[in-house]
This record gives structure tokens, C-alpha cells and sequence, in this order.
């Protein structure tokens, strides 16, 4: 790519969580001037989410046009935010879960835009511990931000079993390659979107919503996948976040390509007929259990594939494009993730390690998060 000005230009967002470095468990309040020496470094760069120990790295335009650049940027802001939280004694740790924080006891931030949502959802929104990367693609105006949707939909559960960074929460394993997943399918407007045959559609679906009450403001719809309310972007929120910049870059990579793959496509409808939408359900979960070990259906609903087989069907699809874009080592990694695993595998095989050894299972757990951290703050 890069100088290919079909390329579209994309941006990231990633959520991070602050870790005691004494204790390795989250605060359940910032300490004094955290908040205000980050703020000060980021400007608008930089955001508290729900809780008070989890914060976000954002932008307020989508403007990268090369993966290597996107890559100086992350690893530009993840030292910079390790460097503030190492003077207050707190350590950045990007992934979808914190192994065994307690969220009963965490304590909800203090910005008004999230104060309606725990009023809402209760429960739901006190359990909602997570972090997420968010991933966005502009879209050229003239083109149909739910067709481009709809094409992209099917693909969506293999970039979320390459992601996969939540197997561990509460102090133990959970089963699932991404607990984030299940945390987010308890919210009424999360996980799989409904289905719309263009945007006015989607727009009048919207507009339905908040006179009715359902939501308060457009961002309240944050399905895996959506237009974005900010910018004029496809916006994928299905990723866990990534504790390894390279395999951030992967998915974001793959899901660039993917986008620019789904614009010059003329199927109509197609890839959101009724059986695709039931295939897309169960490869989701599959996703969510299994991660990158999982068996996924294909187009049929009947014969099903590994990842890998899947990853290869993507290479032929639309890796030809990614290429010429810039962004064919988005395949050399995801190989590398199927190959060596995901975080989610590295971190259940560093608890099993760590137990094996002789440690308790809250060290064990400690173990976990300290590689996390390194991972994180190392690139």
C-alpha cells in the first residue's frame, strides 16, 4: 500500500485495565494526580471507562493509512501510559479480562456518560469488567455502511477466535477462550446485530429506539460490529483487547481488508440470507468457547473447518487485496496465533505452569497477570 489511495484509512481504540503493582488486583480508586498527569499527556487522547481502574486510549479522527504506523502509534501510547502509571504504583494490562479482580467491589468511574448505564442495566453493567479493542474503517459516504455489514458478518467469529484474551475470571477458569464475550451477551443491544437491509433502515431502527426509551443515545447500540455513531466507520467492537501489539495489528489488518474487500462486492443481500445468520450465531459461540481450537461451520451450515482452514479461505478471498494494501503480514500472524496460540491459550498454559510447580492458585494467578503486564508494556 502504501501509497494506494484506495486504501481506507482506519484508526484504534484500545481499553487498558490499572493494576496495583503491589498487589496485582485492581484499585478500586485511582490514585491522587493519575487521572490528571494522563489526561494532561493524552488531551483527548485518553478516557476513563465504566470503572474507575479501566481506562481507554482513544482518537478523535480515524487518520492511519499504514499498519506500521498504526504499530509506532500503539507502542507509542502503551510506554507513555506505562510510564504515568509506574509513578503512581499502577501498571497497564491489556486484555479482556483481569484474571481474578472482584467486581462486586469495583467501583463505577465518575464520568456522567456512563452513570445512566448503571442506573439502567444494574447488575449487568456492575459485571461489565472487561476491555475491548475497537477497530474502525472509514467508509466512503456513497457506500451502504449496512451492506458492507452484511458481507463482513459472517467472517466476524474468526477475528474474535484469533483475539481471544478472557479465559480466566473470579480466580479461576472459566471454560470460555473469551469470558468477555458472555459478559457483553448479558446487555440488551450487544453481541450479534439485527438484521437491516440498508442503512435508512438501520437509521429508522435507531431513531425507533431512542423515542421509545430502549436507549438513551446511539452509542447504547454497540452491537460486535456497527456504523459508528462517531465517524463515518464500520466499527468492530467483537475483538477482546490484545496484550501483544502484533496481534492487535493482525486483527486489525485482517479487518481493514476484510472492509475493503466488502465495499467492491455486488451481491446484494446475499450474505445475510436466514441460513447464514443461524451459521454466524453458532460460529460465535464457537468463538467464544473455543477460540482459535474451535470447529466452525461453513457457508452451507453443514461441513465445518478449522481456523486454520478458515484463515486460508480468507487468504483467498481477500488476501490478494490485503497485500496490496500493506497488510498481508495481518496472515503471517493470524498463522503465527494458530500456530503458537492466542493470549488466551498462553495465559491458561502459564496457570497450569505456575500450579504444576508447586504454586497456590492466587500465585498462579499473580503469575499470569505479571506476564500480562510484560507483554502489554513490551510490545
Amino acid at each position: 500500500m502504501p501509497n494506494d489511495p484506495v486504501a481506507p484509512v482506519f484508526g484504534v481504540e484500545e481499553s487498558f485495565f490499572l493494576v496495583d503493582t503491589r498487589s496485582r488486583n485492581l484499585p478500586t480508586q485511582l490514585p491522587d494526580g493519575f487521572l490528571e498527569t494522563a489526561r494532561d499527556a493524552f488531551r483527548e487522547g485518553f478516557s476513563q471507562e465504566m470503572f474507575q481502574s479501566v481506562v481507554c486510549l482513544d482518537m478523535a479522527q480515524p487518520t492511519l493509512l499504514e499498519i506500521n504506523e498504526a504499530r509506532a502509534c500503539l507502542l507509542e501510547k502503551r510506554t507513555r501510559l506505562a510510564a504515568i502509571a509506574r509513578e503512581h504504583q499502577l501498571a497497564p494490562l491489556c486484555a479482556g479480562s483481569h484474571p481474578f479482580a472482584d467486581w462486586h467491589v469495583q467501583v463505577p468511574s465518575d464520568d456522567p456518560h456512563y452513570q445512566p448505564l448503571f442506573e439502567d442495566q444494574r447488575m449487568i453493567a456492575h459485571r461489565s469488567l472487561v476491555c475491548g479493542m475497537r477497530v474502525h474503517v472509514v467508509v466512503p459516504l456513497e457506500i451502504d455502511r449496512i451492506q458492507v455489514m452484511n458481507r463482513v458478518l459472517g467472517w466476524l467469529p474468526l477475528l474474535l477466535a484469533l483475539s481471544t484474551s478472557s479465559p480466566l475470571w473470579n480466580g479461576r477458569p472459566t471454560g470460555l477462550m473469551s469470558y468477555r464475550q458472555a459478559v457483553c451477551a448479558e446487555w440488551p443491544h450487544k453481541g450479534i446485530p439485527e438484521h437491516f437491509p440498508d442503512e435508512p433502515a438501520f437509521n429508522a431502527y435507531l431513531q425507533w429506539l431512542m423515542a421509545s426509551g430502549s436507549i438513551r443515545r446511539e452509542g447504547d447500540l454497540a452491537w460486535c460490529i456497527r456504523p459508528s455513531p462517531r465517524f463515518p466507520t464500520l466499527e468492530l467492537l467483537a475483538a477482546d483487547a490484545c496484550p501483544s501489539v502484533e496481534d492487535a495489528l493482525c486483527i486489525v489488518a485482517l479487518f481493514r481488508a476484510l472492509v475493503s474487500w466488502a465495499m467492491v462486492q455486488d451481491d446484494g443481500d446475499l450474505q445475510d440470507a436466514p441460513l447464514q445468520r443461524l451459521v454466524l450465531k453458532e460460529n460465535h459461540w464457537r468463538a467464544m468457547r473455543f477460540g482459535i481450537h474451535g470447529m466452525y461451520l461453513d457457508g452451507s451450515g453443514e461441513a465445518s473447518l478449522s481456523a486454520g482452514a478458515w484463515l486460508a479461505r480468507a487468504y483467498a478471498c481477500f488476501g490478494e487485496l490485503a497485500e496490496s494494501e500493506g497488510d498481508d503480514q495481518a496472515f503471517v500472524r493470524g498463522r503465527h496465533v494458530l500456530r503458537y496460540g492466542s493470549s488466551a491459550d498462553r495465559q491458561l498454559l502459564r496457570y497450569r505452569e505456575a500450579l504444576q510447580s508447586g504454586l497456590p492458585r492466587q500465585q498462579a494467578l499473580v503469575a499470569v497477570i505479571d506476564e500480562l503486564i510484560a507483554e502489554t508494556t513490551g510490545g
